[in-house]
């Protein structure tokens, strides 16, 4: 559990109250609270400098969101058709990146807060409230910044090495390679996310950023070199292993003190390649003057966030998927406003915030959130009924919102059905400070979330028909597409190492989301979750016709004879008519066979798992 973000939402939760308490004003208070809440569900990065835009930017956007709810409040069919508008904007916005779509959310959000509840002041009384709620979330969260200025982003790099090293030490074994190789491309993942995607324009001046970077471009050799150790079946010295968590445990404490690895004398070519490359890396680890010029940053993408900020927007506003997510959302919250102003619904705007917490398909499949959103609702109501029974109003609402804020942080990693119990009676107690409706209230809180989850299956899921099917099968193939060309790329003549890294990184980047991706697919209703489990075996065969391949370019870096340009063209073009085959809606069409290829190649294992994947990839 993180203690320090649940310290975090307990104090910035109930001080807002205790102080509106105790100015007079716990109307006030109560919206700054709900300020907080918004920053509490977004206070989930481990960088400092992350915390800033993950919780500053769409507090901005929830501000303007109560701002413009506030203005058509209780306004009949003028409130529909702002808070489509408002939802066909955030649907769009959503798709560009995290913190979009966290914007995205709050700017709808609090939209349909201001629209449907009665918020104390004038028009601006809210916003500034709110922001205030938000801005108390991030101070608290910056306190330690200047006694833990990098600290996550060395634990980051740390995390990669020692992931490493659990591949290294469990690199014979078939069972446990596949996790520990999944393990290394997710912290690899964090880690260049962590170092590059939020860096500011002249961040490549920072030495200490740059000694990072360098030190995780250091790891990916060692990295590279694993899959040699599954095919040459023969397992390193414990010693290797040992020497990357010692490399990691000098990152994380900052010293660069230079270490040479005292390591037994390799006996294979695996095991001389990955001793070449750990020597490289404890050199790297231990060198306290990196040239912050001379690094190249490609290995993460573009470089600025201006100019990658400006190509998300222009790419989500004319992305056919930007407006379709745009409009399910807008049709969804047209429905749920339109039917409170055809039927009388006490506090109507519980409704619509169902189904802009629901209709998240970035989040997770939307089938599934509205389950768990439901289940959620259920228990969340429970604890709120012992809450708004049993809890006289005033001082006792401090201590008692104190108490169900820690669960926010403390439930949110296990799910969206927790994080739904626990934000619930947050909600129904802010919302009792401000209108003191107690109990009377749950039941029709129930059928509202009931009723919003229904329209979002139904307006948000049934009537798209490209919602009940997976996109793994896609993205499989564009995947076999790229592994193509880095098979061509791994032998071929002229290409830049560093190329090859950025290619094989891009692709374990894109087997990740393929993966991530499946698991979404697996909770869908059948037959969506049925059909999405046939592909799990062919995830598996492309991963290990990466690796297969980044071993064989490994041995020819090490000795081996190079494959000649016609054994490299067929495995590539198999690869390639793979890849047309998976792209066809069923999958009835036969792969062509091909002639045996020469024995005693470093190509062998490349063509046996993409001989495996093929045979996997029959008629559907």
């Amino acid at each position: 559990m993180n203690r320090a973000a649940m310290a975090r939402a307990s104090v910035a939760l109930s001080l807002p109250l205790a102080v509106g308490i105790a100015a007079g004003h716990p109307a006030y208070g109560a919206v700054a609270a709900l300020g907080a809440l918004n920053g509490v569900i977004g206070d989930t990065a481990d960088a400092y400098r992350l915390r800033v835009l993950n919780i500053a930017v769409p507090q901005v956007a929830g501000a303007a969101g109560v701002v413009v709810g506030s203005l058509v409040y209780d306004s009949g069919w003028v409130t529909v058709a702002t808070l489509t508008a408002v939802a066909l904007m955030s649907g769009m916005i959503s798709t560009i990146g995290t913190v979009a779509s966290s914007s995205g959310l709050l700017l709808l959000l609090n939209a349909v807060i201001g629209a449907g509840l009665p918020l104390p002041g004038d028009w601006w009384t809210a916003p500034v409230l709110l922001s205030l709620g938000g801005l108390g979330v991030l101070v608290l969260a910056l306190l330690a910044w200047p006694l833990r200025a990098g600290l996550a982003e060395r634990a980051s790099v740390a995390a990669a090495y020692r992931s490493v090293a659990e591949l290294l030490a469990h690199g014979t074994d078939p069972d446990r390679y596949g996790a520990a190789r999944t393990e290394v491309t997710h912290a690899l993942n964090h880690a260049y996310d962590l170092l590059l995607a939020r860096r500011a324009r002249h961040h490549a001046r920072s030495r200490e950023l740059t000694r990072l970077v360098t030190q995780l471009n250091a790891i990916n050799p060692v990295a590279e070199a694993a899959p040699t150790l599954l095919l040459a079946s023969r397992a390193l010295p414990p010693e290797v292993p040992d020497a990357v968590r010692l490399l990691a445990d000098d990152i994380e404490a900052g010293r660069t003190e230079p270490r040479r690895p005292a390591l037994p004398a390799p006996t294979t070519d695996a095991g001389r390649a990955v001793e070449h490359a750990l020597q490289h890396a404890a050199e790297v680890v231990a060198d306290p003057d990196v040239d912050p010029w001379g690094l190249d940053y490609r290995t993460s993408g573009p470089t600025r966030l201006r100019v990658r900020t400006a190509r998300a927007v222009r790419e989500a506003s004319l992305s056919a998927g930007s407006w379709r997510y745009g409009l399910r959302l807008a049709l969804c919250i047209a429905l749920a406003q339109g039917f409170v102003s055809l039927v009388p619904v006490p506090r109507s705007y519980w409704i619509a915030l169902t189904v802009t917490f629901v209709l998240k398909p970035d989040y997770g499949s939307v089938f599934s959130r509205a389950v768990l959103r439901a289940t959620g609702t259920v228990a969340g109501l429970l604890l709120a009924a012992a809450v708004l029974a049993g809890v006289p109003h005033g001082w006792w609402d401090v201590p008692v919102l104190a108490g169900l804020a820690v669960l926010i942080p403390a439930l949110s990693p296990r799910g969206y059905g927790y994080q739904t119990a626990a934000i619930t009676p947050v909600i129904l107690l802010l919302s009792d400070v401000l209108n003191r409706d107690g109990t009377d209230l749950l039941l029709p809180r129930l059928l509202d979330s009931l009723l919003g989850c229904a329209i979002v299956v139904v307006a948000g899921y049934l009537l798209w028909p490209e919602s009940w099917g997976t996109r793994v099968g896609h993205r499989l193939a564009q995947a076999v597409t790229d592994t193509a060309a880095y098979v061509d790329a791994a032998f071929g003549a002229g290409v830049d190492p560093s190329d090859r890294t950025r290619m094989r990184r891009r692709l374990y980047r894109d087997l990740s989301t393929v993966r991530t991706e499946f698991q979404r697919a697996l909770t869908e209703p059948p037959p969506t979750g049925r059909r999405a489990a046939a592909w799990w075996p062919l995830v598996i065969a492309v991963e290990r016709i990466v690796d297969a391949t980044t071993a064989a370019r490994v041995s020819v870096h090490h000795g081996a004879p190079s494959p000649s340009a016609a054994e490299t063209r067929q495995v590539s073009r198999q690869l390639r008519e793979l890849a047309e085959h998976l792209r066809e809606p069923e999958g009835t069409t036969t792969l062509p066979r091909h002639p045996t290829s020469p024995a005693n190649s470093v190509l062998d294992p490349v063509r046996h798992e993409v001989a495996a994947a093929r045979s996997l990839a029959g008629p559907r």
